[in-house]
């Protein structure tokens, strides 16, 4: 990656990154490959981040958004990228609209992340994306606001490229510093469409914390013993697929 790419900021999608950072170390000593795979919040581009985006030359986009969500803000085309479709659970809207308390809010996000590890379809679309990313660079995956979904599937991949689990929890948590903007709109929304009173109340469910993710490893242990346990058995990856990912995410 040249440095201008290192440092690509993309104003209209502001949870745009590269999932290796600026290209993080790994636990035996090697570092990780900038310019493979990226992530992000929905892709509602300015022509000129557009035009930064269709740079990259990307072979993919991968949207882990459901059919409602891609329906109310379909991404737009990129040349060269095909798009493709993963459908993973996120936060249910039913549970999401009957919120009272900020505790309430708290469950409902752990709640969320347990079924990344613990519901048949996340696991289908988890394991989908993954195979789909080990068939090569450059890909972009996102959700809607790219930090629950999208969050797992980068976490996963740090931890498979050999990250620390300091340095994973660091990069899930810059989510909560690079929509600090977006973050401001929809809490405005809130506070216009049910009331100023109801936005710290909602709060929970628009960052992430470190309880979410520390909550999704406890339960991949719990449900499989270990993470390797989980992306063989639970998302049905075989080495051959293992393999080629971590060679696609470390430099060496």
């Amino acid at each position: 990656m040249s440095g201008d790419e290192e440092y690509l900021r993309l104003a209209s999608v502001d949870n745009f990154r590269d999932v290796a950072g600026p290209g993080y170390a790994t636990s035996d000593g090697g570092r990780m490959r900038t310019g493979v795979f990226y992530r992000s919040n929905d892709l509602r581009l300015t022509e000129d981040d557009h035009g930064l985006l269709s740079g990259l030359g990307l072979t993919a986009v991968i949207d882990l958004r459901s059919v409602v969500e891609r329906s109310l803000h379909p991404d737009p085309e990129l040349p060269g990228a095909e798009a493709l479709h993963f459908d993973a659970s996120g936060v249910p809207m039913e549970r999401l609209s009957d919120l009272r308390t900020r505790e309430e809010a708290v469950t409902l996000m752990d709640d969320v992340y347990r079924t990344f590890v613990t519901e048949p379809h996340s696991r289908e679309a988890f394991g989908g994306v993954l195979r789909q990313l080990s068939t090569g660079g450059p890909q972009l995956f996102h959700c809607t606001a790219g930090k629950d979904r999208t969050g797992w599937v980068a976490a996963l991949l740090l931890d498979l490229a050999g990250v620390d689990d300091a340095t994973i929890e660091a990069d899930y948590l810059q989510t909560n510093v690079t929509t600090a903007a977006s973050r401001a709109r929809t809490e405005a929304e809130i506070a216009h469409h049910l009331g100023a009173d109801r936005v710290p109340v909602y709060e929970p469910t628009l960052v992430v914390r470190a309880e979410y993710l520390t909550t999704a490893w406890d339960t991949v242990d719990r449900e499989y013993g270990d993470r390797a346990s989980y992306l063989r058995d639970g998302l049905g990856l075989d080495d051959t697929v293992l393999a080629r990912l971590r060679e696609l995410l470390r430099a060496e």
